[in-house]
C-alpha cells in the first residue's frame, strides 16, 4: 500500500488541530449551506477570498468559541438563518450575508467560518469574521475574536497552504487573493457609550488608534502576500435601530455614533492611499457602505423595500433589541416578509439588503465603490 505524502501530513494536522488545521478534503455540510469544488487540481484562474471582520460579516465563528450561549450570541438560535437556510448557522441575518455573495459572484463556493471543524479547502479562502470583534484587542475580549488573532488565522492557512501546495503556488494564492474587510464600528460603539461627551481631542486620539492598529494588520497581510485589499468603510452607526432605540431618538439618528464613523472612514481611505503609494502592489477598494446603509435608511422604496426604519426581528419601538426573544423563551416580533425591511434585527440587514450592497461592493462605480471594484480585483489573476 502506497501512502502518499499528502495523506501523511492531512492525519499529522488532523491530530494537532482538528479545528482549524484540516486542509486537505472537502466540505460535507448540508448542500444549502456549503458547497466545494470537486477538482483535486488547483485551477490557476480561481482567486481565493479572505475575510475579516465583525458581525456584518460573520459565517458563524463565535458559536465554536467556549462558554458562547444564545445570551451572547442570539445569531445562533431561530429566527436567524430563517429565510435561506432554514436553520441558524451564526449569521447575524436571516439569510446570507455580503461575503456569501461576493464568493458567489467570485464563482466560489460558499466560505465555511474559519473555526468550524471538519476539512477546509483554504484554496477558496475562508472567513475568520467574528460578531462583536474589534480592531483593538481591549474590544469585547473573550466574546469575539478580535483583528489581531484573525490575523493569526491567516497566518496559519499560509503555512498549510505551503504544505499543500508547495512555496510557489501557496505564494501565488495568497498574491492573486482578495482581502475583504469590515471592522471598526464595535470600537466605536463601545467607545461612545463609555465616552458619549468625549472631547475632541480624547476622540482624535481613539481614532487615531483604532488606525494606527488597523494599518499594522494591514502591512501584515502585505508581508504574506496579500495585494488586493477591498473595505467596507464603517456604517452610519446612529441609524441602526437598536442604537436610536437605545438612545430614544424619535428622528434621525445618534449623531455622536455618526460622527466617530465618518472621521474614522476619512482616516481610513487617508492611510489607504499612504499605504498604496508606500507599499509596491498594493491595490485597495473602499466601498462606501456609510453612503449606502443612508441611502436605504432614508429612501428604501427606491431599492424595493417598505421600511428602512425598523427592524423586521426584535422588541421595542423600532424592534431595535432581543430578536429571538432569548432563545424563545421571551416574547418578540417577526415581521411576516425579511425582505420588505433594510434592517433584518437591531443592527444588522436582511439578506435581501446584503445582496444590494454586496452587488455594489462587486461591481460599483467609482461614486461608491473605488479606487477599484471587487470584481475588477477578481478579475486580476
Amino acid at each position: 500500500m502506497v501512502v502518499s505524502l499528502s495523506y501523511i501530513v492531512y492525519v499529522l494536522a488532523s491530530l494537532f488541530n482538528p479545528i482549524s488545521f484540516l486542509l486537505y478534503g472537502h466540505h460535507h455540510d448540508h448542500p444549502d449551506q456549503y458547497s466545494s469544488s470537486t477538482s483535486i487540481e488547483h485551477n490557476h484562474n480561481k482567486v481565493a477570498l479572505f475575510v475579516f471582520g465583525d458581525s456584518p460579516f460573520e459565517a458563524g465563528n463565535n458559536q465554536y468559541l467556549p462558554n458562547i450561549t444564545v445570551e451572547e450570541d442570539a445569531a445562533i438560535a431561530w429566527p436567524y438563518g430563517e429565510t435561506y437556510f432554514h436553520h441558524s448557522t451564526g449569521r447575524f441575518c436571516d439569510g446570507r450575508v455580503v461575503p456569501d455573495f461576493i464568493a458567489k459572484f467570485g464563482k466560489l463556493p460558499m466560505l465555511p467560518p474559519y473555526l468550524q471543524p471538519g476539512p477546509h479547502d483554504f484554496t477558496d479562502g475562508s472567513n475568520f469574521a467574528s460578531g462583536g470583534a474589534g480592531v483593538l484587542e481591549t474590544t469585547n475580549p473573550g466574546l469575539s475574536i478580535n483583528l489581531p488573532t484573525q490575523l493569526s488565522y491567516l497566518k496559519n492557512v499560509a503555512k498549510l497552504l505551503e504544505l499543500k501546495l508547495g512555496d510557489l503556488e501557496a505564494k501565488r494564492v495568497l498574491r492573486t487573493a482578495v482581502y475583504l474587510v469590515s471592522i471598526g464600528g464595535v470600537d466605536y460603539m463601545l467607545f461612545y457609550s463609555t465616552y458619549p461627551n468625549a472631547t475632541e481631542s480624547l476622540r482624535s486620539e481613539f481614532i487615531a488608534n483604532v488606525i494606527g492598529n488597523l494599518t499594522v494588520v494591514l502591512k501584515e497581510i502585505y508581508n504574506l502576500g496579500g495585494r488586493k485589499i477591498a473595505f467596507q468603510n464603517v456604517g452610519s452607526l446612529g441609524c441602526q435601530p437598536i442604537n436610536r432605540q437605545s438612545y430614544g431618538v424619535t428622528e434621525g439618528c445618534v449623531e455622536g455614533f455618526s460622527t466617530l464613523a465618518r472621521l474614522h472612514n476619512r482616516a481610513l481611505a487617508n492611510v489607504l492611499e499612504e499605504l498604496d503609494l508606500e507599499l509596491s502592489g498594493f491595490k485597495y477598494s473602499i466601498f462606501n457602505y456609510y453612503d449606502a446603509l443612508l441611502d436605504l435608511y432614508h429612501n428604501p422604496a427606491k431599492h424595493g423595500f417598505t421600511n428602512g426604519s425598523d427592524a423586521c426581528c426584535g422588541i421595542g419601538p423600532y424592534r431595535g433589541d432581543d430578536c429571538g426573544g432569548d432563545n424563545g423563551t421571551e416574547p418578540y416580533e417577526l415581521c411576516p416578509n425579511p425582505g420588505d425591511y433594510v434592517w433584518w434585527d437591531g443592527g444588522h440587514s436582511t439578506e435581501r439588503a446584503n445582496l444590494k450592497l454586496a452587488e455594489q461592493i462587486w461591481s460599483g462605480t467609482l461614486n461608491t465603490t473605488g479606487p477599484y471594484n471587487v470584481k475588477q480585483f477578481f478579475q486580476q489573476v
